[in-house]
């Protein structure tokens, strides 16, 4: 006979309610997605132990041990302990797996640490992430990626930050061979001009990608120093009115970013409709109902922008919208 369980409960730690009955699967948090390979022996060792010997890989870069029984739920919390210190969660209960399930993974791409087009270490922001939201039952997606080539599909979450430079050119070491130019039309946004025998960056055009470093073969362009981010807002899939998330700021630091979502946490907190089922009112809708100038109130509160950072006045979003017989659905 199968045990009462209390479903919402398993939930929040982290624990899928399963089809086959008497079954879960434990949800193993992965911040920016980069794991060692001792700590997979260990998740492994969890699934052959308790599970059905398999592993699923999320979208979201965490991992699933599927086929766990339910009445092995503690032992399997007991054994996630080391997995929860090596991965370096934010929770001084590690006793209990893992305290809340409702801010997802947060996802990252390879970033610097292995792309050439790295503009950032991807991992490393996406953990310092981790430590300052986790954990949280708010319903909450963010993800990093490295350049603009957006290979973490973060415009798909709430919020999706994307690593830009800031392009050091020196004319002394440029031959105008021409090949930033080329490239940068190509495949950017065509910032780059011949002036007088020089190349010349539209700095309004521009948008940080690190075209130009890449394949200048004299190095005349090096990346910034200084880190920068833009910063896309409020995608989000699912059944209701999906939409891309769209451009709010760029050239911002890390620092304010990381500020702006701790301030969303608040903003969620206040304004929230808890009738919602578990609490998983999207932060899209949020914005919809109380007004879009509302959440920039509360997300910039007290966030000092750097002086190049870029702040749109307005986002506008742009949802699925279908018609019927002359009548919009």
């Amino acid at each position: 006979m199968t045990q009462d369980i209390n479903v919402k409960a398993m939930k929040k730690n982290a624990f899928r309610q399963s089809k086959v009955r008497g079954e879960t699967a434990s949800r193993v948090r992965v911040p920016g997605g980069l794991v060692s390979a001792k700590t997979m022996e260990k998740v492994v060792q969890i699934a052959e132990e308790f599970g059905n010997g398999e592993i699923f890989l999320t979208n979201r870069q965490g991992i699933e041990i599927p086929g766990i029984k339910l009445e092995d739920m503690p032992k399997v919390n007991e054994r996630l302990r080391a997995v929860i210190e090596e991965t370096h969660i934010n929770q001084q209960d590690k006793d209990h797996g893992y305290l809340a399930s409702g801010t997802r993974n947060v996802v990252a791409c390879p970033g610097s640490r292995l792309c050439p087009f790295g503009c950032y270490d991807t991992t490393a922001f996406a953990r310092r992430m981790d430590q300052a939201i986790f954990p949280n039952n708010r319903h909450v997606k963010v993800a990093f990626t490295g350049c603009s080539n957006d290979c973490a599909h973060v415009a798909l979450n709430d919020f999706g930050i994307i690593g830009m430079t800031e392009p050091q050119y020196n004319p002394d070491r440029c031959v105008t061979c021409k090949a930033c130019v080329r490239y940068c039309k190509s495949r950017s946004v065509g910032a780059l001009t011949v002036v007088n025998g020089k190349i010349h960056r539209d700095v309004d055009k521009c948008i940080g990608c690190g075209v130009c470093v890449n394949y200048c073969p004299t190095r005349a362009w090096t990346r910034s120093p200084e880190h920068y981010f833009r910063v896309k807002i409020m995608g989000r899939t699912g059944k209701q009115n999906p939409r891309m998330a769209q451009d709010w700021l760029r050239w911002v630091d890390e620092d304010s970013i990381i500020k702006i979502v701790k301030n969303t946490y608040a903003y969620i907190e206040e304004y929230i409709d808890e009738s919602k089922p578990e609490g998983k009112e999207h932060i899209g809708y949020i914005v919809d109902r109380t007004g879009f100038d509302e959440f920039v109130k509360w997300a910039l509160k007290d966030v000092e922008l750097g002086p190049k950072a870029q702040v749109a006045s307005r986002v506008y979003w742009d949802g699925k919208h279908y018609e019927r017989e002359n009548e919009l659905v």
